[in-house]
């Protein structure tokens, strides 16, 4: 397996790890009924603005364990360039994952249309932003194994 295939596959599972605690930790620790209240946009909108800077250090974090781990393992450097072929799959991989957040965006949007509450809205709405990162990754690992 290539080091972008390792770092990709790490970078997914971490994407599992780093989205799932948080829900984990804010759904055990929110007040009983928060979803239930007449305006849940104050609970979506920590939810979204928190998730934000704790993904973010989470994964500067777990870069930097990956590439010790790695380099204690293999023996091998992260490479220090990205060639042409790398560069063509991450904008593909970016499309993918931008198509997943636009639909799922859009579907957001339909939810509300239909007359479903915020709160269904906002689950579809963060549910799709996380799948558009997964969707990114898997299709990284994809453009890896089978090529361009």
């Amino acid at each position: 397996m290539s080091f972008q295939e390792k770092k990709t596959l790490f970078y997914l599972l971490s994407t599992f790890l780093i989205f799932g605690s948080y829900c984990l930790y804010v759904f055990q620790n929110a007040p009983f009924g928060i979803l239930d209240q007449e305006d849940p946009f104050r609970f979506w909108g920590l939810f979204v603005i928190v998730l934000i800077p704790v993904t973010i250090v989470a994964k500067i974090i777990l870069h930097i364990l990956f590439s010790i781990i790695n380099r204690m393992v293999t023996n091998e450097n992260e490479p220090s360039f990205a060639d042409e072929l790398d560069k063509l799959i991450d904008l593909k991989a970016t499309r993918v994952s931008h198509y997943t957040f636009s639909m799922g965006t859009v579907l957001a949007m339909g939810t509300l249309a239909l007359g479903m509450t915020p709160n269904t809205m906002f689950v579809t709405f963060v549910g799709f932003a996380f799948l558009s990162e997964v969707a990114g990754y898997i299709a990284q690992l994809y453009y890896y194994r089978r090529g361009v």
